[in-house]
């Protein structure tokens, strides 16, 4: 597999791209652009790349718009990831996307915090989660050949800190952004009782670090 670090350039995925990094921090736009790179390598390694089910444009929106739901555009009703997944459908439909592709990358950015779920719900909500899942350090050495370039390229900043800042954040807007046993709830909680969550300690520990 050749592989670069160039993005899509087509509308919807510029689109995407400003979507994200317009209305999230840098740190989070950044994990969601790795989450798409690492998706699109993990892809390769397992031959999914010439799979029927696959495709880049999607998968890219899926993994670059997984966080929207934390950004300034979210109205903090309900959960980050469901938010996250209208806001992303919002600029799907307004790309002419088909209404089950909509509902594709809807259901990927939805179920992107449900493992054992995700992974059963067809390959793009599987790749989405897994490419999410290698920013936090799984399956690293999938990717390792390329991390330097990416991280380079997209750094982290502090990346697992500034998420969590932002998920508790929009998690306090409303009891419905943070239910019981969510991760969004499950965070909150953990940073009142422990002061920190223990997603940010695991990363700490993690290949990647925060």
């Amino acid at each position: 597999m050749t592989f670069s670090i160039d993005l899509p350039a087509t509308p919807l995925a510029c689109a995407a791209l400003a979507a994200a990094q317009t209305s999230e921090t840098a740190s989070v736009a950044n994990h969601s652009i790795r989450s798409f790179l690492f998706a699109e390598l993990l892809a390769g390694h397992e031959g999914a790349l010439h799979d029927a089910a696959y495709d880049r444009d999607l998968l890219f929106a899926a993994c670059v718009m997984h966080d929207l739901g934390t950004g300034a555009e979210a109205p903090g009703k309900q959960r980050f990831e469901v938010e996250g997944a209208d806001l992303a459908a919002e600029i799907l439909r307004e790309h002419g996307v088909a209404a089950g592709d909509v509902d594709r990358v809807w259901e990927a950015i939805a179920l992107h915090s449900s493992p054992g779920i995700a992974e059963r719900r067809g390959l793009l909500a599987y790749l989405t989660t897994e490419g999410i899942g290698i920013d936090f350090g799984h399956k690293a050495e999938v990717v390792m050949s390329q991390a330097q370039r990416i991280h380079e390229g997209y750094p982290r900043l502090d990346m697992v800190k500034s998420l969590t800042d932002s998920i508790v954040a929009h998690a306090a807007l409303s009891a419905a952004a943070a239910p019981r046993y969510s991760l969004p709830g499950e965070l909150a909680r953990e940073r009142k009782v422990q002061g920190v969550s223990n997603m940010e300690l695991t990363a700490s520990a993690s290949v990647w670090g925060s």
